[in-house]
């Protein structure tokens, strides 16, 4: 590939390296150079322009990405359509991200040109989350290279996404003297909160001393259960391999795989093995919601992705869970915990930017735009989750059956956007400190993303409103606070979220993400070819 200046008699058929203003005639970076683009240029006093001219056996920037990417995507992943170089790969079911790292460092290594990010191995991800990147730098690469960095793959299908698997948890929980069944109902509560995105239940909650014979007797009548995984919450932390728990774990003829991890927190966890079944003595980290060792254990477990002796030495880089030092530590004194927030997915709109259909209604990776954004929501802590309709209201009811949610018709959807925010904030319980609004037509915004934002407001509950940026720009959605509800009154038009923004002045919380899900919005048919590919 050749770049650099050009004659403007010999630009045609090459590709503007920056973009070129000349006169009235713009060529935007990227573009093709036309010859009728060139007398253009010629006409407005350009004499050259910087530019990328092919070679024989060079492959179009997309070309390439699109081939590469198709060689990275296995199991439970979905490559999108290239653009500007760029095939953004995602997951098509929640799972646990399993890479082949040295494959994926082999193939980074062919040649600056060709690049892949991804997601951390063994991350937990759900459908529609973005795992990984390929990246073409320049316009255009050799063939040779390409199929370098294609036989640097091998046969290995280098990103893939082990699905959860159907099936159901037993918990065990061990009781001493002070010990408060409120203690137990509320860590059964948030365990089964940790397994609605395995779609998994608890099948079975039994209560013994913490004492060796009885909880023998319960782990050994739980693995020949039809739960697929053994809980075990001890009223006491393991300390060692002679502990209650690994005792009577050996006692009820099981195995302790390992016990301990070099996770913080989590470092009082035991992983063992009973009739084929994960065993897991559960640190007491494990009864907070927060994130510790025990979800890395449990998510592969429930992904049915063995977790041995070595897989857990090699968790101790990365495994400080540290907070960010700008936010309270969770046991410190004064922390706050606060009610979580609820959801509110905006639906109403008149879809007018995309011609004559519903762009709510359009497929994207085999569900309609809108079920992507409504099931971000409810794969996050937000609840409960309130869809606004309003423009084909029924369709897009039918487009989100079997969901969890509340619907609410705004009638008044054709006046603007002010009405469906007024619509949806109206219905909401008032006990619900804040709410996340999001926008049906962002399917790539993933409940993570608004757990951050809940998370932040959690920490700064004095926030009337918390919002995601992206280099330094407002993307959505967006965390009102109840207190910025009452300026709901003020909204008229298509005047939204971002106008409440303005009334809660200095008081808003950003977060900064490092994802473009939060600023892309799917308007016109454009931009839902970019993300299907299809006219």
């Amino acid at each position: 590939m050749k770049f650099g200046p050009v004659a403007i008699a010999d630009a045609a058929g090459s590709i503007a390296a920056h973009t070129v203003r000349a006169g009235e005639t713009i060529v935007k970076k990227g573009a093709t150079i036309s010859a009728d683009i060139a007398e253009k240029l010629a006409a407005a006093g350009l004499s050259e322009v910087v530019a990328v001219r092919f070679e024989p056996g060079d492959i179009d920037e997309n070309a390439a990405a699109a081939q590469l990417a198709a060689a990275l995507a296995g199991t439970g992943v979905t490559a999108e359509m290239p653009f500007t170089g760029r095939v953004n790969l995602f997951a098509s079911a929640a799972g646990v991200l399993t890479l082949d790292v040295a494959a994926i460092e082999s193939f980074n290594g062919i040649d600056e040109a060709i690049t892949a990010a991804t997601l951390p191995a063994m991350k937990a991800v759900v459908a529609g989350e973005m795992i990984a990147t390929v990246k073409i730098i320049p316009y255009g690469v050799p063939a040779t290279l390409v199929g370098e960095a294609l036989a640097a793959l091998g046969h290995s299908r280098a990103v893939s996404v082990a699905p959860y698997l159907p099936g159901s948890v037993a918990v065990i929980s061990t009781l001493l003297p002070g010990l408060k069944p409120s203690v137990v109902d509320k860590t059964l509560r948030i365990m089964a909160e940790r397994l609605i995105p395995a779609d998994a239940t608890i099948s079975a909650d039994s209560r013994v001393p913490h004492e060796i014979e009885p909880l023998a007797q319960a782990i050994g009548e739980m693995a020949a259960g039809p739960a697929k995984i053994v809980v075990v919450f001890g009223a006491s932390a393991i300390t060692d391999r002679r502990d209650v728990i690994p005792q009577a774990l050996l006692a009820a003829g099981g195995r302790i795989e390992h016990l301990g991890m070099p996770v913080d927190p989590g470092n009082l966890l035991l992983i063992g093995e009973l009739n084929g079944k994960p065993v897991i003595g559960a640190p007491g980290c494990a009864r907070s919601p927060k994130e510790n060792g025990f979800d890395w254990v449990l998510q592969r477990c429930l992904a049915g992705i063995p977790v041995r002796r070595s897989d857990i030495q090699a968790m101790g880089v990365g495994g400080l869970l540290m907070e960010i030092v700008s936010r309270p530590q969770p046991r410190a004194p004064g922390h706050i915990e606060v009610a979580p927030v609820a959801g509110i997915v905006l639906a109403a709109g008149c879809s007018t930017r995309m011609g004559e259909r519903n762009k709510l209604l359009q497929e994207l990776r085999g569900k309609p735009l809108v079920r992507h954004a409504v099931e971000a929501q409810l794969a996050s802590k937000a609840g409960p989750v309130l869809v606004v309709t309003g423009h084909q209201g029924a369709e897009v009811e039918s487009a989100l059956a079997g969901l969890d949610v509340t619907f609410v018709h705004n009638r008044d959807f054709a006046s603007g956007l002010a009405g469906s925010v007024k619509a949806g904030l109206a219905a909401l319980s008032p006990d619900a400190p804040g709410v996340v609004v999001s926008l049906g037509d962002m399917p790539n915004v993933t409940g993570q993303v608004i757990d951050r934002l809940a998370q932040a407001f959690a920490d700064r509950p004095d926030a009337l409103a918390v919002v995601p940026t992206l280099l330094g720009q407002r993307g959505n959605p967006v965390l009102l606070s109840r207190a910025l509800f009452p300026a709901v009154s003020r909204l008229s038009g298509d005047q939204g979220a971002r106008r409440l923004l303005d009334e809660a002045g200095d008081a808003i919380v950003e977060v900064p993400l490092d994802d473009p899900a939060i600023a892309l919005d799917v308007d016109t048919p454009e931009a839902l070819q970019a993300l299907t590919g299809e006219r």
